[in-house]
């Protein structure tokens, strides 16, 4: 009986494991690098990779500055209403020289014209202003122009894979994914990395903006107190 019941079971077993070794084994995905996918996007993520090391360039840079331009002041505006106080103009200068503020360079150019009509110091010192702000905002622009043309990279990267696919599908007939998988890489990485770019770039330039509206409401409101203490009665 024993012998009857593993006879019975050795074909089933057979027929279990030729089941088992006849299921297909799906290989394993290869591992896609962000450097692979980049490459999927064609030759235009090269413009739009050049206009984001601009963009990030340009953040890095103005960021710097304007922080520097930012900086507190410290005893400064009170050290050279003192020295003016004190009849020392030479030193007055001498200390907005060797401070690389903004505001020094304005109080600067005031200071060299005391003894002419207020009117004339305070428009010396908004012309030195307008420069200084000026130099604030260079390259503020530049981020504008990427923030609107890098979005149109990705959607001419667009057009690009769409007359790929359309070349590919003529070329072979054949309409799987697999043919037109190339084409669809380009459209979809290059208007991917176009709207990124642009997204970033106009962070970028509002961020910058607020920064440079504030350092710019700082200088001219120590600006304006250093007019003030001019048109003190015994200035």
């Amino acid at each position: 009986m024993m012998l009857s019941l593993i006879l019975q079971a050795t074909p089933v077993a057979d027929t279990l494991s030729s089941a088992v070794n006849s299921i297909p084994v799906v290989p394993k995905a290869a591992a896609v690098s962000l450097w692979d996918i980049i490459q999927k996007g064609g030759i235009i993520m090269i413009p739009i990779g050049i206009l984001f090391a601009t963009a990030i360039y340009i953040f890095i840079e103005r960021f710097i500055s304007i922080r520097n331009a930012s900086a507190s002041e410290g005893n400064f505006m009170v050290e050279v209403q003192s020295l003016i106080e004190a009849d020392k103009i030479e030193k007055a200068l001498a200390l907005c020289a060797k401070t690389s503020l903004p505001i020094a360079r304005m109080v600067e150019k005031g200071i060299k014209r005391i003894g002419r009509p207020i009117k004339e110091i305070e428009e010396s010192i908004e012309i030195v202003g307008k420069f200084e702000v000026y130099e604030l905002e260079r390259g503020l622009p530049i981020l504008a122009v990427i923030a609107g043309i890098a979005p149109m990279f990705g959607f001419l990267g667009t057009i690009l894979g769409v007359i790929k696919i359309f070349f590919d599908i003529s070329q072979t007939s054949d309409v799987s994914i697999g043919a037109v998988s190339a084409g669809l890489y380009v459209k979809m990485v290059s208007s991917a990395s176009g709207l990124l770019v642009g997204i970033l770039a106009y962070i970028f330039y509002n961020w910058l903006n607020i920064k440079v509206a504030k350092a710019v409401n700082k200088m001219e409101r120590n600006a304006m107190n250093f007019i003030d203490f001019l048109q003190e009665p015994n200035k």
